[in-house]
């Protein structure tokens, strides 16, 4: 992209479950970040030439022969480097100093002692203070690269913070990025805004204008079909290639009757007549049921839903004279998900269609022009771009829909039952003022039946499961903690109008890094 990217930070990725975060504090600084797995890092170096990078944690150990290993063209070109947990390690072992590792690690909550102050530190720590981080690893520096000193200090780290304030590198044992070390966003901005000296000033506007020009540079004459698919991501996607490039872009919706409740007339409402946009409205239900039926396998449903949506693309291009470009609402967790950046223990975590590239049969390129973008930035973007609130606040809604809301095999019963559930579950969220306060909501309609007493008469229907989490990036997410009275106030109604269910459970479960949304 042509974002000014020398006004940026690097983030090597070792493979850690948290890599992402690191990405989300600099953001949040007002810097611009990108990741890179450390076996394609030297490229993204030179691309780049960013200001600073950072080394993230990962589950390797530098003591293994084949461990990974930063370029070593980041420590000789004479910017900062901050290393965190094994970017710490692989930085003392790679300038001259050791790592060993011990017959018990350090995990969890800590606290260091700031022995010295360093830049690092400027505004945020002092010398003798104590403060809490979190730690999560086995091996441990046991002598410093030469150059380097201790600034702070763990029970379990002697070499918890160490500095070469001549280099400006500094490297930490514990993980600023994650919430449980309290002062670790602001141990970031330090790194970026006073160490690396970048202003802190990427903005929305700025990646709106930027991005603009990219679509233009790479589309040039050529004709952009998007796929909506009633989501925030697609929705944006589409009203910021539209800026772009106008009547070059034809969107289509396909309508794969997994939809929640109303939602494809308001598709297409908002985008023929309040945008303009020239719009294919493809009622293509009984093709997905149809197609769906019998298949129990999550990742097969999946795979068909992907696979059908690229041949709608295909016949739509071809009934309007053809298209050079596919465009997707990716995101940036999608991508990070959906690859193994060390084809090591992170693995492959998701199954987004399409990410790394379309099928070679498809004469077109991919569009993405979200890719760099986390889930809350996208609707900071979409704000920026005046789409409603309907639109840019709606509780993401994955591609494949319903489908992977009802576990087991997906039919038009089943797709019936569970819209009228989680619109009752939605309107009552709505109706208490929770909506905003919650990231995702939604109900499961499971493959299972109870026996039930409803009235004077025995019922054997269905089960109904309730989610709601809390998360800002949509990779990690906590429960949002309904009181007693709503949930018994949403499953009584639920149970009431509609047919088909006769218990509500509520799911209880966070999300962890990576885990995908139900099944």
């Amino acid at each position: 992209m042509t974002l000014p990217l020398q006004d940026s930070i690097l983030i090597v990725d070792f493979g850690s479950q948290v890599t992402q975060l690191i990405a989300r504090r600099v953001r949040e600084a007002g810097v611009y970040s990108e990741i890179a797995p450390f076996n394609s890092a030297a490229e993204a170096f030179a691309r780049m030439q960013p200001k600073g990078v950072i080394l993230s944690g990962g589950p390797s150990s530098v003591m293994w022969d084949d461990s990974p290993r930063a370029p070593q063209a980041i420590f000789d070109a004479g910017v900062p480097v901050l290393g965190i947990c094994y970017g710490q390690q692989t930085m003392m072992q790679q300038l001259g100093g050791n790592v060993e590792g011990g017959e018990s690690g350090e995990f969890g909550r800590a606290f260091i002692e700031v022995k010295k102050s360093c830049a690092l530190f400027d505004g945020l720590w002092n010398e003798g203070e104590r403060h809490q981080v979190w730690m999560s690893h086995g091996d441990k520096v046991t002598q410093l690269a030469p150059g380097f000193e201790v600034v702070a200090t763990s029970e379990g780290a002697p070499f918890a913070v160490t500095a070469n304030e001549a280099r400006r590198f500094y490297a930490t044992q514990f993980h600023p990025e994650v919430v449980h070390t309290p002062d670790g966003g602001k141990l970031l901005a330090n790194f970026v805004r006073h160490v690396c000296g970048l202003a802190g000033d990427w903005t929305m506007a700025e990646f709106r204008a930027t991005k603009i020009a990219d679509i233009r540079a790479q589309v040039g004459e050529g004709r952009v079909i998007c796929g909506l698919s009633g989501g925030v991501d697609s929705a944006v996607a589409a009203v910021l290639i539209h800026e772009a490039i106008g009547d070059q872009l034809t969107c289509v919706f396909v309508d794969h009757g997994l939809m929640r409740l109303g939602e494809a007339e308001q598709v297409v409402s908002l985008f023929r007549e309040h945008y303009g946009i020239k719009l294919v409205h493809v009622n293509a239900e009984e093709r997905f049921l149809g197609g769906l039926a019998g298949l129990t396998d999550p990742e097969k449903k999946r795979k068909f839903i992907g696979g059908e949506f690229i041949a709608v693309f295909e016949e739509e291009a071809a009934t309007i004279g053809g298209a050079d470009f596919l465009a997707q609402g990716t995101l940036y967790p999608d991508v990070i998900e959906s690859v193994s950046f060390t084809g090591g223990p992170s693995v492959t975590i998701k199954s987004h269609h399409n990410v790394g590239g379309l099928p070679e049969r498809m004469n077109m390129q991919l569009v993405e022009p979200l890719r760099e973008l986390f889930k809350d930035e996208v609707r900071v973007l979409g704000k920026e771009l005046g789409l409603p609130d309907i639109f840019v606040g709606r509780h993401p809604f994955p591609g494949p829909g319903l489908a992977i809301r009802i576990p087991g095999e997906v039919t038009k019963d089943r797709c019936d039952i569970l819209r009228k559930a989680d619109a009752v579950y939605l309107e009552e969220i709505r109706n208490a003022g929770l909506y905003d306060a919650i990231w995702q909501a939604f109900a499961v309609l499971l493959p299972v039946r109870t026996v039930g007493v409803m009235g004077d008469l025995r019922t054997y229907d269905s089960v109904c499961a309730l989610r709601a989490v809390t998360s800002t990036d949509g990779m990690t997410a906590d429960i949002y903690p309904f009181d007693a009275a709503f949930l018994s106030r949403v499953a009584t109604r639920i149970i009431n109008e509609v047919k088909g269910i006769n218990r509500v459970v509520y799911d209880f479960t966070s999300k962890p890094p990576g885990t995908i949304e139900w099944e």
